[in-house]
Order: structure tokens, then C-alpha cells, then sequence
């Protein structure tokens, strides 16, 4: 792959705006060929740690009048979701970096690793744009509405890795431990997700990543992390027949349900703003 991608697709509302934004920052899996190049191992150009078809998952989102903003590179290319100063999220524990290195299984990524001028192209060509054109949008539903609810959609495997075991649960929520997002969104997502049959968590092994943290500071900001395993939509040992799997249709219908209950108490709130 050598022709250089915007490194975002924007979906808009066809319906009427409202004032919920969901960034997909995992799901994309572009790599340049020059990079694919350095890869360690075939295992490694097939992607482990990508959030399979999340933009496919999540595509019915416009029709709710939601604003969404999804990665086209691969998080091996750069990650989105850590800090552009390689800052830690969580201090003392096992993290992969803004260019990761290791896998969360410990693989190495790289046969060599890239220099500091290679990271330092990766930032300007993947996560600076991409970030600028979030901010760009959350400044835009505040200057339209006041406030702005930001979704961070991810998902994961669910087999124990260097940051955490098994995971049992099918949804983890994070908000930074309370610090992103005011109570009312978290209790209503965890609303959601328990009527449509789903076990979750909140904060624990995800308080959310840097779009959840970075953004949630800002005034005018409700950012929250969804972290979905992987099985609750597809086999997560056929990573390229997730659209297919028999999970697929039914976990869509209830996660919209989710995002339904989310988008309707948004606009309640909005009364307040």
C-alpha cells in the first residue's frame, strides 16, 4: 500500500445533527508497504491488535444524527489513542507506545526498530491530522449545541495478554475513573448495554485511552470509552469473517439499541446546557 490515505473518514448525520461524536480510532489496517517491510513476522502483517469492523459495526450511526470520525491506518502505523509524547496512560504498568513496539502478547512488531525520525514522520502523517480533525468537530458541536458527548469506540480479544487476563465481561466502560465524563452518561451506557443483555465493567482494565482522557478535560467535553470484546460480533480466531459470523446483525441491533438509549438522554441533558 504506497498511495497515502487521508488518515480518517468522516460518516455525517443524515439525520438531524445532534450533539454525539464517536471517534473509531483501531479499526483501520492500511500499512505502507515500507513499513509492512519491517514487520517481524507474517503473524505481525496480519494485524493482531486491530478493532475489527468496528466502522462496519457502528455504521448506523449517521441515521441517529451522530457525527463519526474513524482511522484508516493501522495502530501499528501509529497508535491514536496514546499520547503523541509517548506519555504513560497507565503508570507501572505494561503499555504499548504511540508507535508500539510489542504486541500485548509481548511479540516483537519490528525486526529493527523504527528511529526517531521515522516516529517523528508516522506523528505527522497519521496522528496530527487525525487529531486535528477531532478537535475540529468536537469544536464545532460545542459552537452548535454547547456541550459534546464523544464516544472512543474500540474492541479487543478477550484471551488474558500482558495487560490483563481473561477478559469475562463482553463491555468495559471507562472514564477515567469519574474524571471525563459527567455520571449521567457512564450510568446511562451501562443502562444500555445491561438491557441489551450484555455483562460489563466499569474502569477496570480500561479507564479509557488518551482521546478519552485528553478530550475529557476539556469544559465542554463528555468523553467516554466503550471497550467491546471481540466475541460479542465475530469469531475472534477469523478476524476476516466478522461481517459474516452469526454475531455480526444481532450484536449491531442491540448496540444501536445502546447508542439509541445514549442519543435520547443526550438530548434530554441538552435541555440543561
Amino acid at each position: 500500500m504506497n498511495v497515502q490515505l487521508r488518515p480518517y473518514e468522516i460518516r455525517e448525520p443524515s439525520a438531524p445533527e445532534i450533539p454525539l461524536l464517536v471517534s473509531i480510532p483501531h479499526t483501520g489496517t492500511c500499512v505502507p508497504d515500507a513499513i509492512a517491510a519491517d514487520f517481524a513476522s507474517d503473524y505481525i502483517r496480519s494485524l493482531p491488535m486491530t478493532d475489527w469492523h468496528l466502522h462496519h459495526l457502528y455504521d448506523f450511526l449517521p441515521a441517529l444524527g451522530v457525527t463519526t470520525i474513524y482511522a484508516t491506518y493501522s495502530r501499528f502505523v501509529a497508535d491514536l489513542n496514546r499520547p503523541p509524547d509517548n506519555a504513560p496512560l497507565y503508570p507501572g504498568r505494561f503499555e504499548t507506545g504511540f508507535v508500539a513496539l510489542r504486541t500485548f502478547q509481548g511479540e516483537d512488531i519490528y525486526r529493527v526498530p523504527p528511529s526517531a525520525e521515522e516516529i517523528t514522520r508516522r506523528r505527522a502523517l497519521v496522528h496530527t491530522p487525525y487529531h486535528a480533525k477531532l478537535l475540529e468537530l468536537i469544536h464545532a458541536k460545542i459552537m452548535r449545541f454547547g456541550r459534546v458527548v464523544l464516544i472512543d469506540a474500540h474492541s479487543v480479544a478477550s484471551r488474558a495478554n500482558l495487560l490483563h487476563g481473561e477478559l469475562k465481561e463482553h463491555i468495559y466502560l471507562g472514564d477515567r475513573d469519574g474524571r471525563s465524563c459527567a455520571p449521567w452518561l457512564v450510568d446511562t451506557a451501562e443502562r444500555g448495554f445491561q438491557e441489551s443483555h450484555y455483562t460489563l465493567m466499569r474502569n477496570h482494565p480500561y479507564k479509557g485511552g488518551y482521546i478519552t482522557e485528553h478530550y475529557g478535560q476539556l469544559e465542554q467535553v463528555e468523553a467516554l470509552q466503550i471497550e467491546m470484546c471481540q466475541r460479542v460480533y465475530m469469531d475472534e480466531d477469523d478476524p476476516a469473517g466478522g461481517l459474516s459470523h452469526l454475531n455480526f446483525t444481532q450484536a449491531k441491533a442491540r448496540i444501536r439499541a445502546v447508542l439509541e438509549t445514549v442519543r435520547a438522554e443526550t438530548l434530554r441533558q441538552r435541555a440543561g446546557w
